[in-house]
């Protein structure tokens, strides 16, 4: 088995970026993923004391569809956040500093216009992950059981509906499945699989239109009786891993 394709969501519910290479220590996220994140109604996140919140408390594609036809680029070395909507207008501030996330903010609400609740505001907490899940972890995705699911369902369902970290190949459909429980080795880091991913009203969201045009939880509830497609796993051993690595499970 080997490594496909590698991304990072440097803002929660905003465009992925491919990578060819990562590095990641125990206990933490691939760098810069859901590192940003503009929070609705301005009260439930506290950066003073973060921690986990649901994402139905930020701008995410689950509840805010439209925020797919923006594209952002994150530039880690300068902090610069690139964002640029459909009609040509855009914004380019340090994510990193106040002023920047307050402006980032401000662009970002005008573009929700009514679904941006409350006053939002754009936060950056370094070390702090605004996943879906209460600790840090990785998503990954068999390639083969997304071709098991579009040629099942008739349809192709575009993979960045699905905003993995890894996409892999080489494993039979399904199986990675039996993977809960155990360690896997990608590249040079170490990663215990913990869970499937249940999936969310974000993957009925086309990524190139922002329309909701297809209903995935149902079609899998449908095909497989269930409604999961793809693993979590937390970083126990950090290292490297890139496009091309291996994957292996681990001997118990």
């Amino acid at each position: 088995m080997r490594v496909e394709y590698l991304y990072r969501y440097p803002v929660k519910g905003l465009t992925a970026e491919a990578l060819e290479a990562t590095e990641v220590e125990a206990g933490g996220a691939i760098p810069w993923d859901r590192a940003f994140a503009l929070a609705l109604d301005g009260g439930a996140f506290n950066p003073e004391a973060p921690g986990w919140v649901p994402k139905t408390n930020f701008m995410c594609l689950m509840k805010n569809a439209g925020t797919a036809a923006l594209r952002s680029h994150f530039d880690t070395k300068s902090g610069i956040l690139t964002i640029r909507a459909p009609d040509g207008t855009g914004i380019s501030e340090n994510a990193l500093s106040p002023a920047g996330q307050a402006l980032i903010g401000k662009f970002l609400a005008g573009f929700m216009g009514e679904e941006a609740r409350g006053t939002p505001t754009f936060h950056h907490t370094p070390g702090h992950v605004f996943g879906d899940n209460r600790e840090p972890v990785i998503s990954l995705i068999n390639i083969a059981s997304l071709q098991d699911y579009e040629a099942k369902q008739g349809a192709r369902r575009h993979r960045r509906r699905f905003r993995a970290n890894v996409w892999f190949s080489g494993a039979a459909p399904w199986s990675e499945f039996d993977w809960i429980g155990k360690t896997i080795q990608m590249g040079g880091a170490m990663l215990r699989v913990t869970d499937r991913i249940i999936r969310c009203p974000a993957t009925e969201v086309n990524p190139v239109t922002a329309e909701r045009d297809a209903d995935p939880i149902r079609e899998l509830r449908t095909l497989y009786g269930h409604t999961h497609l793809g693993i979590f796993a937390e970083v126990i051993e950090g290292g490297r891993f890139a496009v091309g690595d291996g994957i292996e499970v681990l001997p118990e």
